[in-house]
């Protein structure tokens, strides 16, 4: 009897391993969307790569692995390698790890990106693919990482950095679209509430965190003037900060203009204010990077007071910045945004060309719910794009590796601290977000046949 009940489990889990992401869910679990367990899965082998990387720019871990004979030897010139499979320590370590880490992550969601394009429904044989077979692709990604410590050193670091760069951009811009989408649903679901109600609480609410948010952006403004800028110096700061504030301000007058109103009675200065400290946030992240101790408080923190590492080829790790850790926790929200935002978000499902759940199928996935089962939620259409989800993970592959990195450019500082061509991208990025939403609040306005409902 014994033996029976071990071979069903067996058999179970076998058949979980190769099912649909439902089947990994316990049963105190409740009953969820097979779409929306599929993304969080893929979230966390994104999320256990980052704790990859940290783990390996940690303080003391090279010390740690020097310590074990039987990981590396002194070979060649003095070099460090592997035993086995003559794999070079240094890229176990530092910005080569991550580097290297991000690069499997980054495959790995574009091989999904290119195998997932098109999928309409789960009847798709590609969609048992997507929503499935966890233990194989989990050893798919493995297989992958190994792979990538067997890259030669070479150039590989230098082109990946212009991949880094390029990713992180485009990250930061899908950072703003999920920002503006999370406000204008905000706005619109309080407005209706308070109609609904006919409360004023709710027009209170919008007003107090309105004035919040406007409060916090100035303060951050005043505040990066303080540690950022020089009265005779850091002229570039400056210029970045005041021209900032200036976009900020003329996005925030247009979105209360009558005729934009009329177009867009969504706007208002809700989401400019939530944009607005976004904007602001993003000039503070590109001035941490400026490559200038009297313009960059943390530059004296990195090279002096900081723990620091010397690692492989005289180059110098340090632990994170505050502006550093707080990207990594923006990020890792946003992440969690993606894989958990519901279809009532509409920028969202235009972007991840999401579509609605028929009514019918609706009615048969509450039937299920009721019951504490999970439920196959697309097979009339799938509830948002397989390859553009895939397609943003890369890029948050990317951007996650250069935060780590604080952007530094392998072979041109012995410190790894970052260049101006990090401050360049985050202004540019930050430009490139204004206009973005300025966009959205004037496209009705120039293109009066089109509907942006």
């Amino acid at each position: 009897m014994g033996a029976c009940l071990g071979a069903c489990s067996l058999l179970s889990c076998a058949s979980c391993l190769c099912g649909s992401a439902p089947c990994i869910l316990c049963g105190c679990c409740p009953s969820s969307r097979n779409s929306t367990v599929t993304r969080l899965v893929f979230t966390t082998f994104l999320l256990l790569g980052v704790l990859v990387c940290i783990i390996m720019l940690s303080p003391g871990v090279e010390s740690q692995l020097h310590k074990l004979p039987w990981v590396c030897e002194e070979g060649a010139g003095g070099t460090l390698v592997v035993l086995q499979g003559h794999i070079d320590c240094g890229s176990l370590l530092g910005y080569r790890a991550v580097y290297r880490m991000c690069f499997a992550m980054a495959a790995f969601f574009f091989l999904f990106t290119l195998l997932m394009g098109c999928v309409r429904s789960s009847r798709d044989p590609r969609a048992a693919i997507q929503n499935g077979f966890w233990f194989f692709k989990f050893l798919v990604l493995i297989g992958i990482t190994v792979g990538a410590f067997y890259i030669p050193d070479g150039s590989f670091s230098d082109i990946w950095f212009y991949f880094g760069v390029v990713g992180s951009f485009l990250f930061l811009l899908i950072q703003l679209v999920l920002l503006i989408d999370f406000a204008h649903s905000w706005n619109q679901r309080w407005l209706c509430r308070a109609e609904e109600r006919d409360s004023r609480a709710w027009y209170a609410g919008l007003f107090f965190f309105t004035l919040l948010f406007y409060s916090l952006a100035i303060a951050a403004v005043v505040l990066l003037f303080i540690y950022y800028t020089q009265p005779d110096a850091c002229y570039e700061g400056k210029v970045f900060i005041g021209l900032n504030l200036t976009l900020c301000v003329c996005v925030s007058i247009t979105a209360v203009l009558p005729k934009v109103q009329d177009a867009q009675p969504n706007s208002g200065l809700l989401q400019a204010s939530v944009i607005t400290l976004y904007t602001m946030f993003v000039t503070w992240l590109a001035l941490s990077n400026v490559p200038d101790q009297k313009c960059n408080p943390h530059l004296p923190a990195r090279l002096s007071n900081e723990t620091v590492l010397a690692g492989p080829q005289g180059y110098e790790t340090q632990w994170w910045d505050t502006p550093s850790i707080v990207g990594l926790i923006v990020f890792i929200l946003c992440t969690l945004f993606i894989s958990l935002r519901s279809s009532d978000h509409q920028q969202v499902n235009t972007l991840m060309q999401t579509e609605e759940c028929p009514p019918i199928l609706e009615q048969q996935q509450q039937v299920v719910a009721c019951d504490g089962r999970a439920f196959d939620n697309e097979q009339d259409g799938v509830s948002y794009s397989y390859s553009f989800f895939h397609f943003c993970l890369v890029l948050a592959s990317l951007h996650v590796m250069m935060t780590l990195t604080n952007w530094y450019q392998p072979g041109e500082t012995l410190k790894m601290v970052s260049t101006w061509t990090a401050v360049w991208v985050k202004i540019c990025a930050s430009w490139a977000g204004l206009l973005l939403y300025l966009w959205t609040l004037v496209a009705p306005l120039l293109l009066p046949n089109r509907d942006f409902s």
